[in-house]
């Protein structure tokens, strides 16, 4: 999932047989033999595989299974196997997007007050688009330590590096500003909160960057500060970096219904370059594969068709749906009566987050509304959020189809509330392990993940009737 800021609302449990005269006339019975069948076919067991798998096959592969790198192709692979088997057809939509890699490692030292040498994952990590050169210059903190406005570099002089801390704004807008301002590099120190204070993968969205960005840990953001405070503090970055073209593929599968209409069930299926991405998002492509295996196996034919989805370069700024929802033609898009997105569902101190149809197209409030009914009749207490342009959904959002999903929690902390509603701990992150190369099967709650894929299973069947 990409970097967002997250906005929860509490979600009031809806009491039997909530829910608009819409919903009741189209998401069907409270309980469908088939959509019943098909959740209890949907183990643990089953998904852990299917993570182990997406985790052995980031361990072949330098520990990532990113868009552009083999790790990935062998993450498509795996998914097209595994639905081959179960008996449906998958095929893939290729795409073409930017692929940035560094070219040999990045060098990041401290030269003054003293020589210390800094460690990638442990100290810093280049953001995805940086640019690239060789800088040796002061580091100045940024005023406010923000630098999300103009006015934060009010005085900044010309050709140092800015430090600014994580906070207020997406990290594409400090290294711009920053640019703007004379930096002649930027460093992003993570917030130091419970849970947050090593470096991240983090992507410049957008073209215009054109200096060395990184982002560092709390740590080593504290020790810079205090030093510039006191004196004077230098630092030497060596980033040698390449942007070229490269071709990523969606894969794609249906299962027919009693129509030419179908509800999607869709996850991404890359993970950030720094780790394996086991709970982002190995999570949501576990429970859509286990829902389209299962739903083969048990013969599900619902009224609409169930349409899988595993998209590719979501990290980098959901370039496979967009793609694939620009190939559509006004009447392919019509025919897509809903989406259901699923990333980041097996957080481990999790919450249990319905997405907020209220800001999304027509017909998104039935699917939000579909999921609080069924988390309310087995009196599980749910939270809201709306997720914004964060996820796949979006791109289908943006051309005015419903959708609707589930999430578990990122980095952000969980409130008091939260953690008395649902449990867990509060103050802490929902996964601390959030685009760190801890994200591994040990970073997931499996009955979490399964009560999620269930969930998803259950309102996708009776949306689908």
């Amino acid at each position: 999932m990409r970097g967002f800021a997250l906005a929860i609302g509490i979600g009031l449990l809806l009491t039997a047989g909530a829910g608009d005269a819409a919903l009741r006339h189209t998401a069907g019975p409270a309980r469908s033999p088939a959509s019943t069948a098909l959740a209890r076919a949907i183990t643990p067991g089953h998904l852990r595989a299917h993570l182990e798998a997406l985790e052995a096959v980031a361990e072949r592969n330098d520990e990532t299974r990113a868009a552009g790198t083999p790790g990935y192709s062998e993450s498509v692979a795996y998914v097209v196997r595994q639905l081959r088997a179960a008996g449906l057809r998958p095929r893939q939509k290729t795409f073409s997007f930017p692929y940035f890699r560094e070219t040999k490692p990045t060098v990041f030292q401290r030269v003054s007050p003293g020589l210390v040498r800094y460690a990638r994952n442990r100290d810093f990590l280049t953001m995805r688009y940086s640019g690239g050169g060789t800088v040796t210059a002061s580091v100045v903190p940024v005023g406010g330590s923000s630098g999300c406005a103009g006015s934060d570099f009010s005085g900044f002089p010309h050709g140092a590096i800015a430090l600014m801390r994580r906070g207020g704004c997406p990290f594409s807008q400090k290294a711009g500003l920053a640019q703007s301002s004379g930096a002649s590099a930027a460093l992003i120190a993570n917030d130091g909160l419970p849970g947050r204070t090593a470096p991240l993968s983090a992507t410049i969205f957008g073209t215009g960057v054109r200096i060395p960005v990184l982002v560092i840990s709390s740590n080593v953001g504290s020790q810079l500060t205090r030093l510039a405070q006191a004196g004077t503090v230098r630092v030497h970055l060596d980033l040698s970096v390449a942007t070229t073209q490269a071709r990523g593929a969606d894969v794609i599968a249906d299962l027919p219904g009693r129509t030419s209409d179908v509800i999607l069930l869709g996850a991404h299926l890359d993970s950030v370059a720094n780790g394996p991405g086991i709970n982002d998002n190995g999570s949501g492509t576990a429970a859509v594969l286990e829902i389209a295996r299962q739903a083969r196996r048990l013969h599900v034919r619902p009224k609409h068709g169930l349409r899988f989805a595993f998209w590719g370069a979501e990290e980098l700024g959901l370039i496979g749906s967009r793609s694939y929802v620009q190939s559509l033609s006004p009447r392919a898009r019509k025919r897509i009566l809903g989406v259901i997105n699923l990333d980041m569902v097996g957080s481990p101190n999790y919450s249990r987050i319905v997405y907020d149809g209220d800001d999304r197209p027509s017909g998104s409030r039935r699917i939000e509304n579909a999921f609080r009914a069924y988390f309310a009749a087995r009196r599980l207490p749910v939270e809201q959020e709306s997720l914004g342009g964060a996820s796949d959904h979006a791109s289908f959002a943006d051309v005015g189809i419903p959708v609707g999903g589930l999430f578990t929690g990122a980095d952000d902390l969980k409130s008091a509330t939260s953690a008395r509603r649902i449990g867990g701990s509060a103050n802490l992150p929902f996964d601390a392990c959030y685009h760190k190369v801890c994200d591994t099967p040990a970073n997931v709650d499996f009955r979490m993940l399964a009560q999620m894929a269930d969930a998803a299973a259950v309102v996708a069947v009776r949306l689908a009737n």
